[in-house]
Order: structure tokens, then C-alpha cells, then sequence
């Protein structure tokens, strides 16, 4: 994905993928009672099925919002290829299995990251409107780190090291695409961010599970440390912006009383003491 640019296929492949799963305007899900939130407008959409962001060319600039990357041979670098190495110890157990999930972004499957934090599930059939949110704020953060990302074109750690990376099926795709900053990471923070707006008693929870999500990019050899935290940066810029668009903020009210509504009637997240203790792993050397 470039910013202010068309859409490079690889970018495309690697983010959207698998993003639709059934009609574009949100459908009544059975477990809300009346009323219930109107349904969203029609989407522009990327292609057949796949719902555009909220912004268009209203992106913020990563060229411009970020220093460049850290460069070959200096004390930063150094701190990058340590903070890799040391991730790399992370190779086997649950750390990095959930890594190996976080890596995933097609849709329905990516729906469900944030689900445990916020303590209800997160659905097209349970939450419509909040489960297109998701999607298309994950286009516009996506989008958001390209401007630099083509830029810098920064070699990623599994393509220096020549190892490999925890999600086979991207690596292809992630040979040409910049590492810096982190899509992925600008992505899952972004979620963050809103997520942690539309519901605050679950904010710390729903904080820590952005970070993590991020910081499984260095568990997966797919980014730097110096990427996943200018990812965090892009996504912050991309939330600031969003929230000047009216779709959007209809759309975080929407999302809003579809948990309040999925809360009210008892409804809950399953299957989260595995997440739990995968979350509890640390990687070495990342405070």
C-alpha cells in the first residue's frame, strides 16, 4: 500500500486478504436487543468485497512524521539487531504461537485479536459495526506507513540474517516490502487506540495487547524494534485523523453500544487462559 498512491498488490495480498466475509452493510446480529444501531451506509470498496478505509488521500505523511531508520553500523542498529536476537530465543512455545497468529491479518480470523482484552467477542454476526471498523481502520493505519516504507525500503531481519519467519505464507510478499515502520504494528495499535476509547474500564488490557501485538513482529523476524515503534507512531497519526471523519465516528458510536449491548446481556470472550499465558512471556532485552 502506498500513501497517496494506488494500491500495490503485495501490499494488498499481505494486508486485506480474506477481508470479506459477507455483504459490506452491517447486518443485525441476533445477540443485541432493540434498538438496535442503523445499519452502516454502503462501502467504497478496494476491490469486490474488500471495504476501503475511512480517509483516502486525507493519510497522515510517515516520510514526513518520521526520522529515518536507523542506518548500518551505529550504536541504534546495534540495539535493533539485539533486541532481534534475543527475540529469536522466543521460537518455540506459546509466545510464539501467538505470534504466529498475530501474524495473520485476513478477516474473519483478525476480528478476534482484540476479543479477549475487551473481555466480548468480536464478530460480523456479534458485532457488525464494529467489526467493519476494524476493517477499515486497518486499511487506513496500513496505508499510513507506506510513504516511508517505500522510501527506506529497509531490509527486514529474516531477509539480513537469511533465517525465516514465523508466517511462511507472507514471506514472499514481505521480501520487497519496506520493513520501517511496522504495518503490522501500526495496525494492532491503531485497534488499540480505539479499541481502548470505545470501551476504558478495559483499556489497560486492551493497551497491553496492542504492544504485544507489535512487539510479536520482532518473535516473527518480520521487523526491527526500531520499526514496531515508529508502527506505534503511525497509527497514533492515523487515529488523530480519523477521528475528524464523520463515517467513523458514527461508526465508533455504532461500536460503541454493540459492546455495551453484548456486555449487558451477559456475553463474553471464550477460550483466553492460553492467551494469557502466552502474553505473560516477555521477549529478553525489550522493556
Amino acid at each position: 500500500m502506498r500513501a497517496r498512491r494506488t494500491l500495490p498488490a503485495v501490499a494488498l495480498a499481505a494486508l486485506l486478504a480474506g477481508c470479506a466475509s459477507g455483504p459490506l452493510t452491517s447486518p443485525a446480529p441476533a445477540v443485541l436487543p432493540s434498538p438496535m444501531p442503523a445499519a452502516a451506509p454502503p462501502v467504497p470498496e478496494l476491490r469486490p468485497g474488500v471495504p476501503a478505509g475511512y480517509l483516502g488521500k486525507a493519510l497522515p505523511d510517515s516520510l514526513a512524521l518520521l526520522p529515518a531508520p536507523p542506518a548500518r553500523g551505529t550504536p541504534a542498529f546495534a540495539r535493533d539487531q539485539a533486541v532481534s536476537r534475543a527475540s529469536q530465543k522466543l521460537k518455540a512455545g506459546p509466545r510464539y504461537a501467538l505470534a504466529s497468529r498475530d501474524a495473520d491479518l485476513r478477516f474473519p480470523h483478525a476480528a478476534s485479536t482484540f476479543a479477549c482484552a475487551l473481555g466480548v467477542p468480536i464478530s460480523q454476526q456479534d458485532s457488525p459495526r464494529l467489526y467493519l471498523l476494524l476493517q477499515r481502520s486497518m486499511v487506513d493505519a496500513g496505508l499510513a506507513t507506506y510513504a516511508a516504507k517505500d522510501h527506506y525500503n529497509r531490509v527486514r531481519p529474516f531477509v539480513f540474517y537469511k533465517e525465516k519467519t514465523c508466517f511462511p505464507a507472507d514471506e514472499a510478499a514481505l521480501r520487497t516490502d519496506g520493513s520501517y515502520p511496522s504495518g503490522h504494528t501500526a495496525i494492532g495499535w491503531a485497534w488499540a487506540l480505539l479499541l481502548s476509547e470505545l470501551s476504558p474500564a478495559r483499556a489497560d488490557a486492551v493497551l497491553a495487547r496492542g504492544r504485544a501485538f507489535g512487539e510479536n513482529r520482532l518473535i516473527c523476524n518480520a521487523h526491527w524494534q526500531s520499526d514496531v515503534l515508529q508502527g506505534r507512531a503511525v497509527a497514533a497519526g492515523a487515529v488523530a485523523v480519523l477521528h475528524a471523519n464523520p463515517q467513523f465516528s458514527a461508526d465508533m458510536a455504532a461500536a460503541r453500544a454493540e459492546i455495551d449491548a453484548l456486555r449487558g446481556n451477559g456475553v463474553e470472550a471464550q477460550d483466553c487462559a492460553a492467551e494469557a499465558t502466552a502474553l505473560a512471556v516477555r521477549i529478553p532485552g525489550v522493556e
